[in-house]
């Protein structure tokens, strides 16, 4: 009985349901520019179109720049978000943007990794597209309370093949350095043929702080996806990418001469530098010389992490023995990129402070995107440098794959080093002290 009568019930809803989708129809039918204007409403809710200021594929990028910055004048005193509208070509702007205070900058993707594709015309990405050439300015530059969410960002001029040709354009996104840029919300964006992705170095007398980076891919041609300078309240770092196949469909993937070009610049994919409690969470990076660099004013956490083909993974520093402190968990790292194997360390520890590893495995091998060392090793799982006291735990750490006879150079004999349940490169329990 009882399921009878809720199955007359679901029944009636379903009537009502399809009774309100007719008289809605009827009425787009009686009116015809209602749907037209009905799906402008749609659009305000979640942001007045840029192509509402005049912001067009078929501009020159020095018109779209201009009216651009006109629309984000505009939204800047209401707090308001523009909605970058999908199109079949993407939007040619100059740089030099200021995406100013309480603006929200938003397109329709998650992060599309590979590219999206026009059907009718291959190489170039469809949907909410900025295309960049200006080689002197910053694409755009962010205040406080400003998102940028759901856009793609296309150097469609940079080299996918030739070394020699690479382009250093300026960074892609950049932090205020004239004001302190504070809660800036950083997601779903996806970077094609950018130098450098996201430069949030600040001056110390315009710190930001409460920046949050995620689901953010890409392939910087400077080795530098994301740095950090002067954050003196909490960075997170979360779900970011750095790969040289990002592109692939866009415009191929990069070709391993390109990519050594890239381990050459000896940088990190991910800088941190004078900051407070900085969060790292599932990163990943390959063909970089550097995974993750944890400068000496810094502390925090770096967990479910995959660096792969650098010659550092972690280089971790540390300025006192205070708060530059480091808990490092649930990560691999395959270093095996450099002229020569004494040079590649999967983790360099030096200075002072504490460095907390637990379940982070190193192993080594050759990966034909990029030229490894001819080994196919790291020299060792870790190297232990400086003069002044610090401090390692290892727990349940797998090394294997390095050339050394020993997992960890000490070459400072100030360290304190305890490690429990590792793995050597034999397979054999390794234990310290």
């Amino acid at each position: 009985m009882k399921v009878k009568r809720l199955f007359c019930l679901l029944l009636i809803c379903l009537v009502v349901v399809s009774c309100g989708t007719d008289e809605v129809q009827e009425e787009f039918d009686e009116t015809p520019n209602q749907p037209k204007e009905t799906l402008t409403q749609i659009k305000d809710v979640f942001g007045k179109s840029i192509r509402d200021f005049n912001v067009l594929p078929e501009n020159d990028p020095s018109s779209n720049k201009e009216n651009l910055q006109m629309a984000i004048d505009w939204a800047s005193k209401t707090g308001s978000a523009l909605f970058v509208e999908p199109s079949d070509q993407p939007y040619h702007v100059q740089g030099g943007l200021i995406l100013k205070k309480n603006v929200s900058l938003l397109g329709v993707h998650g992060p599309t990794p590979r590219g999206t594709i026009n059907p009718n015309q291959k190489g170039n990405p469809v949907g909410s597209v900025f295309k960049i050439t200006d080689r002197r300015n910053p694409f755009i530059t962010v205040e406080s309370g400003t998102q940028i969410k759901g856009i793609q960002f296309w150097y469609s001029d940079q080299t996918i093949n030739d070394p020699v040709k690479i382009i250093p354009y300026p960074a892609t996104i950049k932090a205020s350095q004239t004001s302190n840029a504070q809660g800036v919300y950083l997601s779903c964006l996806t970077f094609y043929g950018e130098y450098l992705a996201m430069d949030f170095n600040c001056p110390i007398e315009h710190p930001c702080e409460l920046i949050t980076f995620e689901h953010c891919y890409g392939y910087p041609l400077s080795g530098e996806f994301i740095r950090i300078d002067n954050c003196y309240d909490i960075p997170r770092l979360l779900h970011c990418h750095v790969n040289p196949a990002v592109q692939r469909f866009v415009g191929g993937q990069y070709a391993p001469s390109v990519v050594d070009a890239v381990t050459t610049n000896k940088t990190f994919a991910f800088t941190i530098n004078h900051t407070d409690n900085a969060q790292l969470i599932d990163i990943f990076t390959f063909g970089t010389y550097g995974g993750v660099f944890l400068g000496g004013d810094t502390y925090g956490q770096l967990t479910n992490f995959n660096l792969d083909c650098v010659a550092i993974g972690i280089h971790k520093k540390g300025n006192n023995t205070f708060n530059r402190n480091w808990q490092i968990a649930q990560g691999s790292i395959i270093a095996n990129v450099g002229n020569d194997v004494r040079d590649i360390h999967p983790i360099v520890i030096e200075g002072e402070g504490h460095t907390a590893l637990t379940n982070v495995e190193a192993f080594s091998g050759a990966n034909p995107a990029l030229t490894t060392v001819k080994e196919n090793n790291s020299w060792d799982f870790m190297l232990v440098g400086g003069d002044k006291k610090l401090t390692i735990s290892m727990y349940g750490c797998r090394m294997r794959n390095y050339f050394s006879d020993n997992p960890i150079t000490i070459l400072n004999k100030n360290a304190v080093i305890y490690a429990n349940g590792c793995i050597d490169k034999n397979e054999n329990l390794f234990t310290l002290p």
